[in-house]
């Protein structure tokens, strides 16, 4: 095994190093200033890929990790909670420097909750079988392997007892590990938990939802596509709906919404976002269940969103507001005409970030207000370069939603440029 040192921390986890010939290589379970010996798990024709196998010399910021599996789910319990900020805040900055985003006069605030562990509220879970039964499993990093996991020290703790109570049951009705492909386990603030199980194959007939479980869908997914997809309904059993109250409004999704996984740091960014003006009336373009773009508005909300059971979600949540709202099925590219030049507009992409169609109209319709959540602060500085002729860069905050891992959640606030 070669031995590299680490210079810094990139986007996406990894430490960036050197080989002796000079080749760059991205080594995941490595910090800053650290001399480690590597294994490489990829090689394309610019880069490599590397685990450290060997710490040779340690960073004064390492610590051990609470999980034995922590590079599948969250590589950076390596490190202090300390250097876990100061790493993001670089990335960050990094990143908008290269994009020539003007950050010179901004302050960067940092945000985060006390809780760093059990935050999660929702987990996804392969499985393995051997002579012991079904077991709860997670895809090795870099490899096809799958480790055995018992939970993980992100979730929420009822999630994995959940999990758990469900791998009995399907144990009680013979089915294969070979059969199952992933289990996607939801939890309320309340611990209610619902999930959807995917499977490939078996008789699922007879399966009993454990009563940990308030609903559950068990879906056929196609087996040719790597990820889990609902190619058809099975079996649905109890109510797979769950409720969470966000800035004191309840809010109603399933299993499968995209909601928010740390609830309590996604209130403290909508008390952030309340804050500013120009909120009676808005559109947000990637709505989900509508909880950005109902929590925000007085007045009226125009809620924009592709996905069918998240908009059916977003018609339930728009019934119980008070707001004026409507709800339009279909993607932001093709919903260009409901950008307004006299409503603040929000987006909250997923990490592709913008599509350019979006990013045209706003720079000729120039609404007063942008709110921009990103999930991949690399396509958010892409995106503000691209708007910075028109749109001006009023703050931009960095929200620690998943704490322990790579992942950086940045809200920017644009207005349109002095004339």
């Amino acid at each position: 095994m070669e031995e590299v040192t680490i210079t810094k921390l990139v986007n996406g986890g990894q430490g960036l190093a050197r080989t002796a010939d000079n080749r760059v290589v991205f080594v995941w379970n490595a910090l800053p200033g650290e001399k480690v010996k590597i294994r490489l798990i990829k090689r394309k024709k610019s880069y490599s890929e590397a685990i450290a196998e060997e710490i040779v010399v340690a960073s004064a910021a390492r610590v051990v990790p609470k999980d034995d599996q922590y590079l599948a789910t969250s590589p950076w319990q390596i490190m202090t909670s300390e250097a876990e900020i100061q790493a993001k805040l670089a990335i960050v900055q990094e990143l908008m420097i290269g994009e020539k985003v003007d950050i010179s006069q901004l302050s960067i605030n940092f945000h985060q909750s006390n809780k760093q562990w059990h935050y999660r509220n929702k987990m996804e879970y392969s499985f393995w079988g051997d002579d012991a039964g079904l077991h709860l499993a997670v895809h090795e990093r870099g490899s096809r392997y799958k480790q055995i996991v018992n939970g993980s020290s992100l979730a929420m703790a009822s999630i994995d007892q959940a999990a758990t109570d469900l791998i009995r049951q399907l144990e009680k009705i013979n089915i294969r590990a070979g059969n199952l492909k992933t289990v996607v386990i939801r939890s309320s603030q309340k611990n209610m938990i619902a999930a959807s199980l995917y499977v490939t194959g078996g008789d699922f007939s007879h399966l009993i939802m454990p009563t940990s479980l308030a609903g559950l869908n068990v879906y056929y997914s196609n087996p040719k596509s790597p990820a889990s997809v609902q190619t058809e309904l099975l079996h649905s059993y109890g109510l797979a709906e769950l409720s969470d109250d966000i800035l004191g409004k309840t809010f109603t999704y399933n299993v499968d919404s995209f909601f928010q996984v740390n609830i309590e740091l996604f209130n403290q960014a909508l008390v952030i976002m309340k804050q500013l003006p120009g909120l009676d009336s808005l559109v947000d373009m990637y709505s989900g269940v509508g909880t950005i773009g109902l929590s925000l508005a007085s007045k009226e909300a125009i809620l924009i969103e592709v996905m069918s059971n998240e908009v059916l979600m977003a018609q339930k949540n728009a019934k119980k507001s008070a707001l004026k709202t409507q709800v339009i099925e279909s993607s932001a590219e093709k919903a260009i005409d409901y950008i307004p030049a006299d409503k603040t507009v929000i987006f909250d992409p997923p990490r592709a970030g913008l599509h350019l169609n979006v990013i045209k109209t706003l720079l000729d319709k120039q609404p007063p207000a942008i709110l921009y959540l990103s999930c991949n602060p690399a396509t958010l500085a892409r995106d503000l370069k691209l708007l910075a002729d028109k749109f001006e860069l009023q703050s931009l905050d960095v929200f620690n939603f998943f704490p322990k891992t790579p992942h950086i959640e940045c809200l920017a606030v644009l207005k349109p440029r002095a004339l």
